[in-house]
């Protein structure tokens, strides 16, 4: 990840249209296929970058696409999944379900700011209109499905926040200007506003980071930790700086062993540091699920 590098905007309002390079020729429907209908004849589609501007674009201007953003290795995606494909059955046409394998298009999670999944974001002609993250129970699903229905029965278009975008510009600002706590101050009030706000999260976990690494002094920890590997402060502190420069796959295999090997409020002091550091990272980061899963191996 490069240093300092953050998310510039929400995901409210943005069109995706152009977001990643895509096919500009992409096939044409089956003969006969009505507009708006998926190319396969079912509710149900996947998606990828070859595809995405016909299927989830181009439908969208004429019913609604609600993208389902998962992976294999994902549990509560298999759990929501299943859901969303029988609600999109059971429509009749009145809207469209895009599957999109993050794994397999990483660029596509990217360009809609996918923070964590399973994560499921409605779209609107060509915008952005509704999300949520996480396995709901069937109910709220319901509930969020028809919330998306409303918005594209009353042709409405995504509403902007003032306060929300001002916030935004503002840590920004503090960024360009070094002031990283400003920053994170700025990102905190869109979340407090917004706490569905995935690009919001990303940036503020990406401000503390880096306004953390500030504190260290590198030679000193590498110094201390070369001495001492069990050192939990040099080894959190040389864990922040390997993310920073782009080692995440030492920074992770370091904090992992040290799950293996420490107990009680200690294992827990890492395990807590090494999420913070997954939530810096972009979700779509093929080591981002690595590391993910070897956690989950070292504490299960």
């Amino acid at each position: 990840m490069p240093s300092g590098k953050l998310p510039t905007g929400s995901l409210r309002g943005l069109s995706l249209s152009g977001a990643v390079p895509l096919d500009p020729t992409p096939p044409a429907p089956p003969p006969g296929a009505a507009p708006g209908a998926p190319a396969t004849g079912t509710a149900v589609i996947d998606v990828t970058e070859a595809d995405f501007t016909t299927e989830v674009i181009e439908r969208s201007k004429t019913v609604p696409v609600v993208l389902d953003f998962w992976a294999s290795w994902c549990g509560p995606c298999r759990q929501l999944s299943p859901v969303l494909e029988r609600l999109a059955a059971a429509a009749n046409g009145a809207w469209v379900l895009a599957k999109i394998d993050v794994d397999a298009n990483p660029r596509l999670a990217q360009a809609a700011a996918v923070q964590g999944i399973p994560a499921v974001k409605a779209v609107v002609d060509g915008q952005l209109v509704h999300e949520f993250t996480g396995a709901l129970p069937e109910q709220q699903v319901r509930a969020w499905l028809d919330e998306v229905l409303a918005v594209a029965g009353g042709a409405a278009a995504p509403v902007a926040d003032p306060a929300a975008d001002a916030a935004y510009a503002a840590a920004e600002q503090a960024v360009r200007r070094g002031d990283l706590d400003g920053a994170a101050a700025a990102y905190r009030q869109v979340l407090d506003r917004d706490p569905a706000d995935d690009g919001a999260r990303l940036a503020l976990a990406r401000v503390e980071l880096l306004a953390r690494a500030q504190t260290h002094d590198e030679r000193s920890v590498r110094r201390a930790l070369a001495a001492d590997p069990t050192d939990l402060d040099a080894a959190l502190a040389a864990a922040d700086l390997d993310v920073l420069q782009d080692q995440v796959e030492a920074a992770f295999d370091r904090l992992v062993t040290l799950v293996r090997s420490t107990a009680g409020s200690e294992r827990e002091r890492v395990r807590a540091h090494l999420l913070g550091l997954f939530t810096a990272l972009d979700p779509a980061d093929p080591r981002l699920a690595a590391g993910r899963r070897a956690l989950a191996n070292a504490l299960f």
